[in-house]
């Protein structure tokens, strides 16, 4: 098994403001506020998060085991990587 990536670049879809974050490896993030227009991000439909939706990379837990281990896991905290 690959160890999991941990930095993923977040574009924000609104301004165009790219930033690289580590990624929670517990949990999936649901919510991100870009530093620059201060637009509150969540995960697209059918994503578990705002890494799957705007990352450069998947978040740790698609990465191991797909979206069905992300959702069924109850891995969702809501924390923001600010």
């Amino acid at each position: 098994m690959t160890a999991a990536i941990l930095e993923s670049t977040l574009a924000c879809p609104a301004c165009g403001h790219v930033k690289s974050e580590t990624m929670p490896t517990d949990a999936c993030q649901w919510f991100y506020e870009c530093e620059r227009c201060r637009t509150l991000l969540g995960p697209k439909a059918g994503d578990c998060c705002v890494f799957c939706s705007f990352g450069t990379v998947p978040c740790p837990p698609v990465q191991e085991g797909g979206p069905a281990r992300c959702r069924t896991a109850g891995n969702h905290s809501g924390r923001d990587a600010r």
